[in-house]
C-alpha cells in the first residue's frame, strides 16, 4: 500500500464539520482483495487491536466493524478503523471516520477525525504500517506505534494548553493556532492570546520578577508576607557560611530555575551543602540558600482575583515489598499508563538522577537496595509533578485567610495567573499560626495537578482561565461574513466592505487580490483560502471580517473560521469542473454550500433565489435565510416573504428590502455606480447580495444606501472588475471574467458600447477543453476582432494549447480567421490590441495579472505621446478589414 496524499483539515470541510485527516491510499498490489479472502488476517488484526471489537461502523452497534470484516471489506476501510483505534489508545479518542472510492480502482480516500493534527497524521501513517505488516505476516509492535502517535499528539500542545482550549471550545469561543505554542481565542478586536498559562495580560515585568527568586522573596517579605529567610551565594564557601548562619536544615536552589531543577531540600552539613551548591549552580551561577520550612507542600492557583484550585503535592516515593530493589520498584511505578515523558500525561516518569540519589543516600539507601515490606522510601524531597510527584486536591480545605493571602501575593507580583507554592503543616489553618511560608511564586503554572489529581476532585481550571479572559456575557468574536459563488465574489466582498466602512466599522477583508485592513491592502495576492481567513481574523483592530471564500481553499483545507454570522452564495455556474473530483454543477454546489451550512444558528444565509443550484441549498441552512433576486415576482421570494422571511430584490428599477409584507426602498438602480445605470446586471446582482448580507448584520438602510452609492468600479475601489478607462481616446474595459458565465455578463455590458469591439481573451489552462471552447464561441460571436493570449501559469497545458482551443471556439462562433490573432504573452497581446484600435473603439481585456495589463497600458501611453498622437503599427489594422 502507498500513501499518495496525506493532509489535515483544521476546520469545517466537505467531509465533516469537525477537523479531519484525509489520506489518499493506493491499495495495489496487495490490498485489493476483501478481508474475507485474506486467510487469518481478521484474527491477527483483532488479536493486536481487541478494541476494534467495540467499533460500531455503519451497523451503529458494538461489533458492527467485526461483522464487516467477516463479510469482507476492503483494506482502506480497515486502515480507517485502525487509525481511530490507535488514536484512542494514544489518549486521543475520536469516533468519526469514512472511506470511499478514490480516483482509480485501487485508490481509496480514508477520512477520520482527530483531536491533534500531528497525532492524527501519525495515526494515519501508523495504521498503514500495521495493516501492511499484517498482510506481509510480519511482527508489529502496537505499543511502539501507539507511542509514536502519542508523542506526535503531545508536540502540538501540553495539558495546560489543552485544558484552556477545551474550555474555550465548550464556550463556543473560536480557537486559532498561531504556531510556536501560541493560540488565539476569539476573533478580531475581542481576541486574546495564550501560550499555556501565559496570557496577553501577563506582565513581562511580573514574570521577570518571580523568576528571580531572591527578588521575589524580598518583595514579599517587605510587604509582610511570610517567606523563609534566605540569601544568595556565588560560591560554595558562601553557601556553607550562609547555611551555618541560617542553621540546618536549609534549601539550596538556583535563583532562576523551574520544574524543581537543581533544588535540594533538607540539606545539613558542609559536604551536603557543597554538593547541593554544585547541583544548583549548574542551572544558575547565583544560588539561593534559604531556611527549610517544615511542613507539607501545597500549590495554590490564583486566576485574576480568585483562588481557583489548591493541591497537596506529594514527593515521588516507593513502598517496599521486601523482594524488589528500589530501581525495580521505580520501574514498576513508571509502567503506570498515567505516567509519561514530559508533561503529556497526568503524571511524569520518575528518574533516578543526582537529586534522587542524594535523597536516597540521606535515608541510607541506594537504587540497588531492597526496602522492607511496607517501608516508604522517598525518591525526592520536592514534589514537582515534572519530576514524578503527584497531587491531591485540597481546594475546599484552604483557610479563608490563606485564600486572601494567595490572592494578595499574586497581586503584589503583578501576575494574572500565578502558581503559589506554600509549605505548611495544614493548609486549613492560617499560615501565621503555624509557621508556614510562601516559598515560591510561579508564572506559567502547570495545570496537570489540578485537572488530574491522584485523589480528590478534578478542577476545571481551564474554564476558570477562559472565564477570566472572557467574562461570561462579554463578546469573544467579531462578526464574520463569508462570500462564495462562481462569479462576483470579489466585487460583492468589496461592496460589503464599503458598506460596513460607511457604518464606521474597521473592516478586515480577504479577497482575490489581497488582504485589506481598514481600507488599506496589507498583503497582496490571492487570499481567498483558509490561511488568509485566519490572518484577517487575527488582526487585533478589526470590528468585522468579510472573507471571500473560494472553492479551491475549501477543497484543499476546509474553512479558516469557526462559523460565520452571514454566509453568502452568489451563484453556481460551470467552472473548475473536472478538477479535484468536481465533475458536475451539483458537485460544485455541494462544495460551495459549506459556506451556508456552517452559518451560526443565529446567523443568516444569503441565497440567490434566481439560481436553482443556490436555491437548493436552503434545506442545509441551520440559521435564517435572506433571499436576493433580480426578479420582483420570484416565486421562492414570494413564499419566503409570505412566511415572514426577509428578501432583497429589484422592483420597479428600485432595490428594496422586504420583511414579510413590509417593504422598504433602498435606492434606485440608476444610483448604483457599479451598475453603469443598469447596464451591468451582474453588478446589480452583486449589490443585492451585499445589501442582503448587511441586512443580516443589522446595518441600517441608510448606511447600506450610502455604501452602495459610493462604490465605483474603478481601480481604487474595485481593481480588475469592470474597470473602464479612457486610454488616449480608446475605451479600455478591464475585467477578470474567466469562464463562460463571466464572459456573457461582460458581453451584455459591452454590446451597449458604440464602435468596434476588440477582445483580448484568455482562460486558465486547468478548465475542461469544452469550457475553454465555449468562451471562444462567446467571444467569436460578439467581438469584432480578437487577440488570444495565454496565462503565464499554464496549469499543465502546453504552450499554445489553450489558445488553439479558444481560436477553434471563436471560429465556431462565427469569427472570420482574419479577425483573430494569437499573441501568447499577456502584456504583448494587450499592447498590440491598443496599437491597432482606433479612437472611439473599445478594447476589452480579460486578464490574468492586472499589473501586466497596467504596464502594457503605460507603455502604450508613452509610445502614443512620443509619436505626437499618431500610433505606431497602423499597418496592423488589416486585421480589422471588412
Amino acid at each position: 500500500m502507498k500513501i499518495l496524499d496525506l493532509r489535515a483539515y483544521y476546520g469545517s470541510n466537505i467531509y465533516s464539520y469537525r477537523p479531519v485527516v484525509k489520506m489518499i491510499l493506493d491499495l495495489a498490489p496487495d490490498g485489493c482483495r476483501p478481508t474475507s479472502e485474506l486467510g487469518d488476517f481478521n484474527r491477527r488484526l483483532l488479536t493486536l487491536l481487541p478494541g476494534l471489537e467495540e467499533h460500531h461502523c455503519s451497523r451503529r452497534r458494538p461489533g458492527g466493524f467485526v461483522e464487516r470484516l467477516k463479510e469482507g471489506t476492503y483494506l482502506g476501510h480497515v486502515v480507517e478503523h485502525v487509525a481511530l483505534e490507535l488514536c484512542k489508545l494514544a489518549g486521543q479518542e475520536v469516533f468519526y471516520g469514512t472511506t470511499r472510492q478514490g480516483a482509480g480502482e485501487t485508490v481509496y480516500e480514508v477520512i477520520f477525525e482527530y483531536k491533534s493534527a500531528p497525532g492524527g497524521l501519525a495515526a494515519a501513517r501508523a495504521a498503514v504500517e500495521l495493516v501492511q505488516a499484517l498482510l506481509e505476516k510480519k511482527a508489529v509492535e502496537v505499543a511502539e506505534l501507539v507511542e509514536r502517535v502519542r508523542l506526535a499528539a503531545e508536540e502540538e500542545y501540553g495539558p495546560s494548553t489543552r485544558a484552556i482550549l477545551e474550555a474555550a471550545r465548550e464556550r463556543k469561543i473560536p480557537v486559532l493556532p498561531l504556531g510556536g505554542g501560541f493560540y488565539q481565542l476569539g476573533y478580531g478586536r475581542y481576541a486574546r492570546r495564550i501560550a499555556a498559562t501565559i496570557t496577553d495580560r501577563t506582565s513581562c515585568t511580573a514574570v521577570d520578577l518571580v523568576q528571580d527568586k531572591q527578588l521575589c522573596n524580598r518583595l514579599l517579605a517587605d510587604h509582610g508576607v511570610p517567606v523563609p529567610e534566605s540569601a544568595v551565594a556565588r560560591s560554595a564557601e558562601e553557601a556553607v557560611a550562609l547555611a551555618e548562619k541560617l542553621g540546618p536544615p536549609v534549601v539550596l536552589k538556583p535563583v532562576r530555575g523551574h520544574h524543581g531543577q537543581g533544588v535540594s531540600l533538607f540539606v545539613s552539613g558542609e559536604a551536603a551543602v557543597r554538593r547541593a551548591y554544585e547541583l544548583a549552580s549548574y542551572y544558575d551561577s547565583r544560588v539561593l540558600v534559604e531556611k527549610q520550612v517544615p511542613g507539607r507542600q501545597y500549590r495554590l492557583l490564583v486566576v485574576g482575583e480568585r483562588l481557583v484550585a489548591a493541591s497537596l503535592r506529594l514527593p515521588p516515593r516507593v513502598v517496599g515489598d521486601g523482594k524488589r530493589t528500589i530501581r525495580q520498584l521505580v520501574d514498576e511505578l513508571n509502567r503506570d499508563p498515567r505516567r509519561g515523558d514530559g508533561h503529556g500525561r497526568p503524571l511524569s516518569r520518575i528518574r533516578l538522577d543526582a537529586v534522587s540519589l542524594a535523597c536516597l543516600a540521606r535515608q541510607g539507601f541506594t537504587p540497588r537496595d531492597v526496602p522492607g515490606k511496607g517501608q516508604v522510601v522517598f525518591l525526592r524531597d520536592n514534589a514537582n509533578l515534572s519530576t514524578g510527584g503527584a497531587a491531591v486536591d485540597v481546594t475546599e480545605q484552604v483557610h479563608p485567610a490563606n485564600v486572601r493571602l494567595a490572592v494578595r501575593v499574586a497581586r503584589l507580583t503583578g501576575l494574572d495567573i500565578a502558581g503559589i507554592d506554600v509549605v505548611a503543616g495544614d493548609i486549613a489553618r492560617p499560615l501565621e499560626e503555624q509557621g508556614g511560608a510562601i516559598i515560591e511564586v510561579n508564572a506559567a503554572p502547570g495545570l496537570r495537578m489540578h485537572t488530574h489529581p491522584v485523589e480528590g476532585q478534578p478542577r476545571d481550571v481551564g474554564r476558570a482561565i477562559v472565564d477570566e479572559l472572557f467574562p461570561p456575557g462579554t463578546p469573544c468574536r467579531v462578526p464574520v461574513v463569508a462570500v462564495t459563488g462562481t462569479n462576483g465574489k470579489t466585487t460583492t466582498t468589496r461592496m460589503i466592505g464599503a458598506i460596513l466602512a460607511r457604518a464606521g466599522l474597521v473592516v478586515g477583508m480577504a479577497t482575490s487580490d489581497g488582504i485589506y485592513i481598514n481600507g488599506r491592502r496589507v498583503l497582496a495576492g490571492d487570499t481567498t483560502g483558509p490561511v488568509s481567513a485566519r490572518l484577517v481574523l487575527s488582526e487585533p483592530e478589526i470590528d468585522v471580517a468579510v472573507l471571500e471564500t473560494a472553492r479551491g481553499g475549501i477543497l484543499r483545507a476546509g474553512l479558516g473560521y469557526e462559523g460565520s454570522d452571514v454566509g453568502v452564495v452568489i451563484n453556481v455556474s460551470g467552472d473548475h469542473l473536472g478538477q479535484d473530483g468536481i465533475e458536475t454543477l451539483e458537485d460544485l454546489a455541494d462544495v460551495k454550500s459549506l459556506v451556508v451550512e456552517t452559518v451560526r444558528q443565529n446567523g443568516f444565509a444569503v441565497l440567490n433565489a434566481d439560481d436553482p443550484h443556490v436555491l437548493a441549498m436552503a434545506g442545509r441552512v441551520r440559521g435564517k435565510i435572506i433571499y436576493f433576486s433580480l426578479v420582483p415576482d420570484n416565486i421562492a421570494v414570494r413564499r419566503h416573504l409570505g412566511a415572514g422571511g426577509t428578501a432583497v430584490f429589484v422592483k420597479n428599477r428600485m432595490l428594496v428590502v422586504a420583511r414579510g409584507q413590509q417593504v422598504r426602498r433602498l435606492l434606485p438602480v440608476r444610483r448604483l455606480p457599479s451598475s453603469l445605470e443598469g447596464l451591468a446586471r451582474h453588478n446589480i446582482q452583486n449589490a443585492l447580495a451585499a445589501a442582503a448580507a448587511c441586512v443580516g448584520l443589522g446595518v441600517s438602510p441608510e448606511h447600506i444606501r450610502a455604501g452602495l452609492e459610493s462604490f465605483h468600479c474603478n481601480l481604487e475601489q474595485n481593481p480588475g472588475r469592470l474597470n473602464i478607462l479612457d486610454v488616449e481616446g480608446i475605451r479600455v474595459v478591464i475585467d477578470y471574467a474567466h469562464n463562460a458565465a463571466g464572459y456573457l455578463s461582460m458581453v451584455n455590458v459591452l454590446r451597449h458600447f458604440r464602435g468596434r469591439l476588440i477582445g483580448v481573451i484568455g482562460v486558465p489552462g486547468d478548465r475542461l477543453d469544452e469550457q475553454i471552447k465555449e468562451v471562444g464561441r462567446i467571444a467569436g460571436s460578439n467581438f469584432s476582432a480578437l487577440f488570444i493570449k495565454e496565462d503565464a501559469h499554464r496549469r499543465g497545458r502546453q504552450p499554445g494549447e489553450v489558445a488553439a482551443l479558444l481560436r477553434g471556439g471563436a471560429l465556431e462562433g462565427g469569427m472570420p480567421p482574419g479577425k483573430i490573432r494569437v499573441v501568447l504573452p499577456e502584456g504583448e497581446a494587450v499592447l498590440q490590441a491598443l496599437l491597432m484600435a482606433r479612437t472611439g473603439e473599445t478594447v476589452a481585456i480579460f486578464y490574468e495579472k492586472l499589473d501586466t495589463v497596467m504596464k502594457a497600458i503605460h507603455i502604450f501611453r508613452a509610445r502614443h505621446q512620443l509619436s505626437g498622437g499618431e500610433k505606431a503599427g497602423a499597418g496592423g489594422r488589416e486585421i480589422f478589414s471588412r
